[in-house]
């Protein structure tokens, strides 16, 4: 497994609906819609020094998310921020922590799907752990069965809870022996892996799929803004399996892992005939962004 429990998260205190209440005593009603439905939004966000890295991105992507599917009673971007301040000062966090923040359409009045079962406003959770980016120097990626979400189903321009087709695609990369699933589209091209972006450089250049059937990741965003701004060619692209197997170099983004290098896909060996290794060009310009970029909160 990529992860595994850390000692130093044994004691931590999570933020539940303006509590900060130990791990073992942070509980969610089982009439709350998570339970009832999966039905909650998320971010993952991570601390650098103090200082939250894109915050107000992935707030933006939050509430936008919250908004389309019809969220009510939403607690405030003042609220959220500071459920997020008093979680890291309660923890002593400041560096190498991840946050999974997840507002829920809040507890029912009785069980079912109807959101006017909602009364009582949404359920606001803050965990954050310990956790350095969880990813080794390279992973290995295997081509999932499961089609990545289309806007036909549920857009994924919404960043929710409902996680289950990733979660298969996981299980079958577990199965091939893979670190991750590569997702495609209902027409067979590329759309993500099961948890991360993903990126190809070929002959200098830098692409990775359109966010159609893909989330449009904050650090995927982050990549491309890079590019723009340090003169490296990149595009957004309808791009085929067979064109990642011939890559120069592959990689994933997400808030997790960040930026890491894929070693492999499908049992191909991802080889670089270009020479330079734009992908550390663009590690190190990321790096330079996290060590003075966010904000600071502790």
């Amino acid at each position: 497994m990529l992860q595994g429990f850390n000692p130093a998260n044994q004691d931590i205190q999570v933020y539940i609906d303006g509590q900060l209440l130990h791990r073992d005593a942070a509980k969610v009603s089982v009439f709350d819609s998570s339970v009832q439905g999966g039905d909650a939004v998320w971010e993952g966000l991570r601390v650098y020094d103090g200082r939250v890295f894109s915050l107000e991105a992935h707030l933006d992507r939050l509430f936008d998310s919250a908004h389309a599917l019809w969220f009510q009673n939403v607690p405030s971007r003042e609220i959220v921020v500071d459920a997020i301040r008093q979680t890291l000062e309660a923890n002593a966090m400041r560096d190498d922590v991840h946050i999974r923040l997840t507002l829920t359409r809040g507890v029912k009045v009785t069980s079912g799907m109807d959101p006017r079962l909602n009364q009582q406003g949404c359920t606001l959770i803050v965990l954050a752990e310990h956790k350095p980016p969880v990813y080794p120097e390279s992973i290995t990626l295997a081509t999932s069965s499961v089609r990545r979400n289309s806007p036909m189903s549920i857009d994924s321009k919404i960043h929710h809870n409902n996680l289950i087709n990733n979660i298969m695609a996981k299980i079958e990369a577990n199965q091939a022996g893979a670190d991750a699933g590569l997702m495609l589209d209902k027409d067979g091209f590329v759309s993500e892996a099961n948890g991360v972006n993903v990126f190809l450089i070929r002959r200098g250049k830098v692409r990775t799929p359109w966010a159609d059937y893909c989330l449009p990741g904050i650090t995927r965003a982050t990549v491309l803004d890079i590019c723009r701004a340090h003169g490296i060619p990149c595009a957004e692209a309808r791009i085929s399996p067979s064109e990642f197997y011939v890559a120069d170099e592959v990689f994933t983004t997400g808030t997790m892992g960040e930026l890491t290098r894929v070693s492999a896909i499908d049992g191909r060996a991802i080889v670089n005939k270009y020479g330079e290794s734009v992908l550390e060009r663009v590690r190190s310009h990321f790096r330079e962004l996290t060590r003075s970029a966010g904000t600071r909160l502790v």
